[in-house]
């Protein structure tokens, strides 16, 4: 498991697993509905990138999140 704590990070994952599977930017646009420019930005680490298309461009690549949550205090 991979702990994600950056835009950077998240992009050079989403690269790396892109070249894995031999893709081009362009068929990986085409295959998540997204443009070619959303996912140059994504790999460049942009901050502003749309999370819902983040989560579906990590998808279409098999990349899965799982959420820890913090400890609580008890009331």
């Amino acid at each position: 498991m991979k702990t994600i704590s950056s835009t950077n990070q998240m992009g050079q994952l989403v690269k790396r697993v892109r070249k894995a599977a031999k893709l081009t930017q362009k068929e990986l646009a085409a295959a998540s509905g997204t443009g070619i420019r959303f996912i140059q930005e994504l790999e460049k680490g942009k901050s502003s990138c749309e999370l819902g298309k983040v989560l579906l461009v990590a998808s279409m690549l098999g990349i899965r999140f799982e959420a820890r949550l913090p400890l609580l205090p008890t009331l």
